[in-house]
Parts: structure tokens; sequence; C-alpha cells
């Protein structure tokens, strides 16, 4: 959010803040969510470049298509050795996983 949208609203009596602030989340479980929002972007940024579809990648991984959504969604319950197995399935190197996980840091520190 922009600095003149967040005065606005401070002024007009809002209180901001991320999500982290609002669900009360300790530094580290701030942290495990901004990884995991990572790599399911990622996931799905990938899928989409490779031409797959979710059923498409679905059947790579021997998995389901609402499966796969809840990946791309960060869904609480998929792990995150599910989503890395369905980076390196797509195509993705170690390298891009390790961007992936550096977006995660970057925007954490923003």
């Amino acid at each position: 959010m922009n600095n003149a949208k967040k005065a606005r609203l401070e002024e007009a009596g809002w209180k901001v803040g991320d999500a982290s602030e609002f669900l009360n989340l300790e530094p580290k479980e701030a942290q495990f969510v901004e990884l995991k929002l990572a790599l399911a972007t990622g996931v799905r940024q990938l899928r989409e470049r490779s031409g797959l579809t979710q059923v498409a990648l679905a059947e790579k991984l021997g998995s389901s298509q609402s499966r796969v959504a809840k990946m791309e969604a960060a869904h609480r319950s998929v792990t995150l050795d599910l989503m890395l197995r369905s980076l390196l399935a797509i195509g993705a190197t170690p390298g891009d996983i390790a961007k992936l996980i550096k977006r995660a840091e970057t925007h954490r520190a923003a």
C-alpha cells in the first residue's frame, strides 16, 4: 500500500497493518507463511508458463486437480514437500526454487 493511501486511512481512524500483525503471528510464523505463499505463486506461474493445466499437473503428480488448486492457493493442508515436488515436476531447477525463496525474504523485508 502506498504511503498516501495509508495516511488517508489512518486519518479516517483506520488501523493499518499487515496480515501478520492482524493474526498476531510470531516472526518465524510470518516467515513460514511468506515462504509458502512464494512457493504457491511459483507453482502457478511456472505451470502456466509451461502451458500445463491444473489437471495436467495433477496427472504428473499422481494427484487431483483440486489438490493442485489448493497448492496454488497455499492452503494449510498442502505441505512444502508437495510444493517442491510439484515445482521440480514442472521443470523448476534448484536455482529457480532458490529465487522463489529469495522473493519471500525480499517481500518480508519490504
